[in-house]
């Protein structure tokens, strides 16, 4: 009896050590972010990769990197964002074996920044691209607040923070980030960098 009391106490020490850190994580996206430097976002894939390893090793997911473009940012929160949106896609997969597409392009819908010159700014919308069991339109949205998880998420490890953080990231760095996604048909993260 004292055993399972203490295995308790363990097992909500470590979820609230997860959870804190997660906090940083979240208060850390826009307070404490490098300045911004040329980085390539296929070595920043590559790294997330990398970090990934053994989750990508244990299910077997296979991730197809298409042409990468060179932004300016934070290089360690644009691999924080690249591997949350990764391991999400490995999480919450489906019944198939995880396969994952990352590519690049030019994205004319966005509006110009405020200090370009007149015309649009050049912006590029990379996608995040799985084929896991994908998201209901009403969760959409609420999917990037912090601690929001959906009901299909019960029995998946996580705080409910991972999609907030990537959202801090991306507006830092003077993006939008959103979803396309069917229930059954996987999901299609996309976010922009100028």
């Amino acid at each position: 009896k004292g055993r399972d009391h203490l295995d308790r106490i363990l097992s909500g020490t470590l979820r609230m050590e997860r959870m804190i850190s997660s906090l940083l994580d979240y208060s850390r996206g826009t307070t404490r972010g490098k300045s911004f430097s040329p980085v390539s976002l296929r070595a920043v894939a590559e790294e997330s990769l990398a970090n990934l390893k053994a989750l990508l090793d244990e299910s077997g997911a296979t991730v197809e990197l298409g042409p990468l473009p060179e932004v300016l940012g934070d290089e360690s929160q644009l691999v924080q964002l690249m591997q949350n949106l990764i391991a999400n896609a490995v999480k919450y997969r489906g019944d198939a074996t995880p396969r994952i597409e990352i590519h690049a392009s030019l994205y004319s819908g966005a509006p110009p920044q405020p200090s370009s010159p007149p015309g649009p700014a050049p912006v590029w919308r990379i996608s995040v691209t799985d084929n896991g069991h994908g998201i209901a339109p009403e969760n959409r949205d609420r999917i990037f607040e912090i601690f929001h998880r959906l009901p299909a998420a019960s029995g998946v490890p996580g705080t409910g923070v991972g999609l907030a953080v990537c959202k801090r990231i991306v507006e830092r760095h003077g993006g939008s980030i959103w979803i396309e996604s069917e229930p059954g048909k996987g999901a299609t993260f996309h976010f922009t960098l100028p």
